[in-house]
């Protein structure tokens, strides 16, 4: 079942076009991989797609819906979640209370009632489960500023899974994590899609993120170029080109210095 539909989507910036008439799905229960070089159009993609820009043309349906030019708070009611690339926890606070209060979100509660359920037994066993779902059961009391980089990874994945979301965008989830890290949080966003949630993954280590993606769209200067089963986009002279001209690119510039 198609979960989210992306049509003709347009976005410029003072003459620079951003995003060109950029189409695809995202089917329920799976990962799509949205993949290009830097400058490709990929952060600017998932801005339009969470409400943080609107975009000049083109539609956005999600879960048969037309949700273009909606809010992000909108959108996350909806059902559609995003995970940041940069992590902002509330950082004195415990991992659970964290958790507690995306909970609050969801179900607009309002400060005062909030406070008098922070530590009831029924929302603590609430927030617990997301954190299992995630495996940060065990440091549930643990303030989130001590938590490492990859449990602070998985605690953000943790608030968005709070929202009780249909479908999260999650951006570099394994930027700046060791190797042990990012495939210990590849498994768990494997276990999430195997419980039907569908993910959109913006990544740069392609290699783990082609092997946890079911289907894959690339950008190239805002134009989107492939878009298919990972091995066969993996092998588009196109998709190689482009990532060739960025390598060639950066090299220059060191080179240069």
């Amino acid at each position: 079942m198609r979960i989210l539909e992306v049509v003709g989507l347009t976005k410029r910036f003072a003459g620079l076009t951003a995003l060109d008439a950029v189409s695809f799905t995202a089917e329920e229960g799976q990962i799509l991989g949205l993949f290009g070089a830097s400058g490709a159009g990929k952060t600017t993609c998932f801005h339009c797609l969470s409400g943080f820009l609107t975009p000049d043309s083109g539609r956005i349906i999600f879960d048969g819906r037309e949700v273009t030019g909606d809010p992000p708070h909108r959108l996350a009611r909806a059902g559609l979640a995003r995970v940041f690339r940069i992590v902002q926890p509330f950082r004195r606070l415990s991992a659970l209370d964290n958790v507690v209060l995306a909970l609050g979100y969801r179900h607009g509660w309002a400060l005062n009632i909030l406070l008098s359920i922070w530590h009831g037994e029924a929302t603590r066993r609430r927030a617990l489960g997301v954190l299992e779902r995630v495996g940060l059961a065990a440091h549930a009391d643990h303030p989130a500023a001590l938590l490492s980089a990859g449990l602070q990874r998985r605690l953000e994945l943790a608030r968005a899974l709070a929202l009780g979301p249909r479908l999260i965008l999650l951006d570099e989830p394994f930027d700046g994590l060791s190797d042990e890290e990012r495939q210990s949080l590849a498994e768990v966003i494997a276990r999430l899609r195997a419980e039907k949630l569908t993910l959109v993954l913006i990544e740069r280590p392609l290699e783990l993120a082609m092997a946890l993606a079911d289907r894959v769209v690339v950008l190239d200067h805002g134009a989107l170029i492939a878009s298919g089963p990972p091995e066969r986009v993996r092998r588009d002279p196109r998709v190689i080109d482009a990532y060739q001209e960025t390598g060639a690119r950066a090299t220059a510039r060191d080179g240069s210095g």
